[in-house]
């Protein structure tokens, strides 16, 4: 444990001085939640609901760190040690491929958490955000949301050939699921046609989860998206450990 927290120190240093996660993951959630709640205000999320705009919108503003450290950062992050032959040095240490990416995870996953607190400091401080559901049972979801992303990227860094191929991959799962997920743009206003698409991307069965859980929704709508998250982190961090790429 000492090695981890070692290398999870200096991990989350050099992230924070490199500022690319304190912009993307903590500034604009940040800066979304205040646009929406200053131009929708305690406007119902639709005719006759009995919640608001942003309380349909929380869990899914919530993502918006996750989509950005786990689909961006931590796939970036290890195609560059690996292109710097950092990785390399690595494999003649102690450090095994567990540890150096349980540590990342870790740091993406504390950006994750302290974007939720100002997310939810700022819905509830600024606009009387309410959450309707338990706040445990969102808790669980929203880190069973994040474990699963984040695999993804682990899964992208791990076996990426090279920084340039890495950074294809990455943009190409990350902008798509920010923007048709309902991370950003609502899942409830988007033409049936993009929602079948939609529904395809993991985000958007994140989300569904923590609508439900925020919202108080009956656990019933869930469970197809609960199955895929698991399925999905499982299947992500197996490939990764077994094809981890030093060099």
């Amino acid at each position: 444990m000492r090695k981890f927290y070692t290398l999870l120190n200096t991990e989350l240093r050099l992230s924070i001085r490199d500022m690319n996660m304190p912009i993307f993951a903590l500034c604009m959630p940040a800066v979304v939640v205040l646009i929406i709640g200053m131009v929708f205000g305690d406007r119902p999320a639709f005719a006759g609901a009995p919640y608001t705009f942003l309380s349909q919108s929380f869990g899914a503003l919530a993502t918006i760190a996750v989509c950005a450290g786990g689909l961006m950062g931590l796939p970036l992050v290890l195609s560059d040690y690996r292109n710097k032959k950092i990785l390399k040095r690595f494999q003649v240490t102690p450090t095994s491929p567990a540890i150096l990416l349980g540590v990342q995870v870790a740091v993406y996953t504390l950006y994750a958490l302290v974007s939720l607190i100002l997310v939810y400091l700022i819905s509830a401080l600024g606009f009387g955000f309410l959450l309707r559901g338990s706040w445990l049972i969102f808790l669980g979801a929203y880190l069973l949301v994040t474990g699963s992303i984040f695999s993804i990227g682990v899964l992208v860094g791990g076996v990426a050939k090279n920084e340039k191929s890495a950074g294809l991959l990455a943009s190409a799962l990350y902008f798509p699921m920010l923007v048709f997920s309902g991370a950003t743009l609502p899942y409830e206003v988007m033409p049936a046609g993009l929602q079948r698409v939609a529904n395809v991307m993991p985000l958007t069965q994140g989300i569904k989860l923590l609508k439900a859980a925020s919202l108080g929704l009956p656990v019933e709508d869930v469970v197809l998206p609960l199955v895929l998250m698991v399925a999905l982190m499982v299947a992500c961090v197996g490939i990764a450990l077994r094809s981890f790429r030093w060099e």
